[in-house]
């Protein structure tokens, strides 16, 4: 696992460094299908590149999903690393300061570490299945916040129109019982605060496994709860997150679920 984790961490900060560079200068952007909300500028292409290029010297017979498309040996194997090589394109694009570089490892379905980098504030979050939660070494632990009127919480918007109707039904519903909503546009960074305790809880739909994977396994690691929407078992492709530090998870639940 060491291994693993040193490969992941020191391509993690290789990319932020080649994102962190490229930051408020000019660049390409192109936008994938489905309209004008779903951006792909060239510093994920190439954050992405020598992410890869990094996993395969290490594990050349590695599966790698990645967003942009890289891939890793197109032979079965019980590992596969799920690469986000900029989470937060659309912050990036724009200047706003928000988003990081997210790796897990996933093995024989289960992931069993995840590595979130944010470039900006040099802020490396980490996970082990086990081992706990660290930022920057130092272990991490979710909020004792009790109830929902007493949790900040945060949420994304999904790039399509009808995921962004349904989240705004669900967002009008926690803002009414919450103490207050954030919107920070990077899922990644959403689950690495839910770990840390700078919010209490989580939600989103829509969301791809590169979105996921290295979060949800910080914010487990840190003590924190990690379902769907109806609270069951977790799956990094089910598509639809509910993550908090455990006490405010049930009422989150239900409001999702229109109770």
């Amino acid at each position: 696992m060491q291994d693993f984790r040193t490969v992941a961490v020191a391509a993690a900060q290789q990319a932020g460094k080649l994102i962190a560079d490229a930051y408020r200068t000019e660049f390409r952007v192109d936008y994938k299908k489905g309209g004008t909300t779903n951006l792909v500028t060239e510093v994920d292409r190439r954050a992405e590149a020598a992410i890869i290029e990094s996993l395969n010297k290490a594990f050349p017979d590695h599966q790698i999903l990645a967003e942009e498309g890289g891939e890793g040996s197109r032979q079965q194997s019980a590992y596969k690393w799920i690469v986000d090589p900029l989470d937060g394109t659309t912050n990036f694009a724009h200047g706003f300061p928000v988003f990081c570089v997210s790796i897990g490892l996933e093995v024989e379905g289960r992931v069993v570490l995840g590595v979130v980098y944010d470039p900006l504030r040099q802020e490396l979050f980490e996970a082990g299945a086990g081992k706990g939660a660290f930022l920057n070494g130092e272990r991490l632990r979710v909020s004792p916040a009790a109830a929902l009127d007493k949790a900040l919480l945060v949420t994304g918007f999904a790039y399509d129109q009808e995921g962004r109707r349904r989240n705004l039904k669900h967002f009008s519903e926690f803002a009414m019982r919450a103490q207050g909503i954030r919107r920070t546009g990077s899922a990644a960074i959403d689950l690495c605060y839910v770990a840390s305790g700078r919010v209490d809880g989580f939600w989103e739909l829509a969301l791809y496994p590169w979105d996921v994977a290295a979060g949800s396994l910080i914010v487990a690691e840190a003590g924190g709860r990690v379902t769907d929407f109806a609270g069951n078992d977790f799956s990094i492709y089910t598509g639809n997150i509910v993550a908090s530090n455990g006490s405010v998870h049930q009422a989150m639940v239900d409001v999702l679920a229109g109770k």
